[in-house]
């Protein structure tokens, strides 16, 4: 049995945090001394190494709790996410401590580049990651629609998905907030809502952040409507959401 103090030092979380896991149920002490003081076994500590590896993947503490309490909670599932997402900011780090040896060693004369600061793949993974768990009432509600649609039918959907992404490419060198532009990004919106889940501004413009971050959505979008179709489609949804909100 280890106290809180013991465990705060050994895990880097603060007591302060393990009091507040505890209030919410989320990570309650195997016992307590006659004092009222928590003390944690291994199963307890192997829970807090859970909840550490969720929290890393950007989840909400509520959606963490019905995780790990679930009675099939895949434990291999959460670790192969979490070294995905560790390599995946392990190369952030390392793109960013190329850029700055670079500025020490050439100062003002190396160009000026951005991209290792880009944490959209990080973003997109982690959204991924989110999306495997069913955390959210959307991933419920698509889980809902899907039933009883065979391969053959997934597949169509896809295409037709496509296509409307095809149409995208075909004005991809026009104004993204103009009048054929928004009218795709309402088609697409209706699209998801019809077929997969509840499409809101919100969502929908995390998709649009998805499809430009450079990973496989934006790849088999250009791939199959033409090289910066996935960003066109972004600043779309962006100048669809942008609108939205000042209206």
């Amino acid at each position: 049995m280890r106290t809180v103090h013991e465990v705060s030092r050994l895990t880097g979380v603060s007591i302060r945090t393990l009091q507040y896991y505890d209030k919410i149920g989320l990570l309650p002490p195997a016992e307590r001394t006659e004092a009222g003081y928590r003390l944690y076994d291994d199963a307890a500590l192997e829970r807090l190494q859970q909840i550490l590896l969720f929290r890393e993947l950007q989840f909400p503490l509520r959606d963490i709790r019905r995780i790990v309490e679930s009675p099939d909670f895949d434990r291999g599932k959460a670790l192969e996410q979490q070294i995905a997402l560790l390599t995946l900011k392990k190369e952030h780090i390392e793109s960013l401590i190329g850029l700055a040896r670079g500025l020490k060693a050439m100062g003002v004369n190396q160009p000026m580049s951005f991209e290792p600061f880009d944490t959209r793949k990080i973003d997109e993974y982690a959204a991924q990651a989110k999306a495997s768990w069913g955390t959210t009432p959307e991933y419920r509600e698509f889980e809902e629609k899907s039933k009883g649609r065979d391969q053959k039918a997934d597949a169509l959907l896809s295409e037709q998905m496509m296509d409307i992404f095809a149409e995208f490419g075909d004005i991809r060198h026009t104004d993204p907030s103009g009048d054929a532009a928004q009218a795709l990004v309402r088609k697409l919106q209706g699209f998801i809502t019809e077929h997969f889940y509840t499409c809101s501004d919100e969502i929908l413009r995390g998709l649009g952040q998805m499809y430009a971050a450079g990973g496989d959505f934006t790849a088999n979008i250009d791939r199959r409507a033409g090289e910066g179709t996935a960003i066109f489609a972004h600043e779309a949804i962006e100048a669809h959401c942008g609108s939205r909100k000042d209206a």
